[in-house]
């Protein structure tokens, strides 16, 4: 097990106040490049919230290529999000399981357990943690402001860092939409590239997002519908 001080709030948590979207189902085109190869897929991420208790659930799909969901479960708290287990499918699923008793975080694949930070995300629910703290905190939508915590994957563990960029005006497959942008700031070389365009129309859930790896892959998705579950 990798040990970490797992009492250590990230400083803007303290101030914090969070307004959950309602449930909804948001639908995206996908556009990518794997190895130099172009592709388009359609996709969805289902958010739902019964009371405290949250389900998110992320799936591409793409003819050839099959589809890959991702899903995230847990409650909601005055804190954010906590949640409990994070699945990642693609052929097999690979799970991280938030083990707030123990303070740490184990995987279904074969890596070691790393400690559980105060305010950690997994990779799907950070799109609506980011979201219900800008809905419910005004004040970090202030171009400059930073916002880091642990973001866990089904392998590992690490800090990410946001930090609000600017608004900005999209024209997108679901119409215009004024967006404010957020960027992962690198902390390493070889760190993802993460850019997220939230829609405060929306709740601040993402209108687009692009991720691209050091390789040269990348995957972007634009919003299309808006539908209640």
């Amino acid at each position: 097990m990798t040990t970490a001080d797992s009492t250590t709030a990230p400083p803007w948590l303290s101030q914090a106040q969070f307004i959950w979207p309602p449930s909804v189902k948001l639908i995206y085109e996908f556009v990518g490049e794997s190895k130099g190869i172009r592709y388009s897929a359609d996709g969805d991420m289902l958010w739902t919230l019964n009371g405290h208790n949250y389900q998110l659930k992320q799936e591409v799909r793409h003819l050839l290529l099959g589809s890959r969901s991702q899903t995230s479960v847990g409650t909601s708290s005055p804190r954010g999000l906590l949640p409990q287990r994070f699945g990642d499918k693609f052929k097999q699923e690979l799970a991280a399981h938030f083990e707030r008793d123990k303070a740490w975080i184990s995987f279904s694949a074969n890596t070691p357990s790393q400690a559980l930070q105060d305010g950690a995300q997994d990779r799907l629910s950070l799109f609506v943690q980011l979201a219900a703290l800008l809905a419910g905190s005004p004040q970090f939508q202030q171009a400059g402001q930073q916002i880091s915590f642990q973001v866990v994957s089904a392998r590992s563990a690490e800090v990410w860092a946001f930090s609000v960029d600017k608004t900005e005006t999209l024209k997108l497959p679901i119409g215009t939409l004024k967006t404010l942008k957020l960027s992962r700031v690198p902390l390493q070389q070889y760190d993802q590239t993460v850019e997220i365009w939230l829609s405060p129309q929306h709740g601040f859930l993402p209108a687009r997002v692009r991720i691209a790896q050091s390789n040269g892959d990348v995957l972007e998705q634009f919003l299309s519908k808006v539908q209640t579950p």
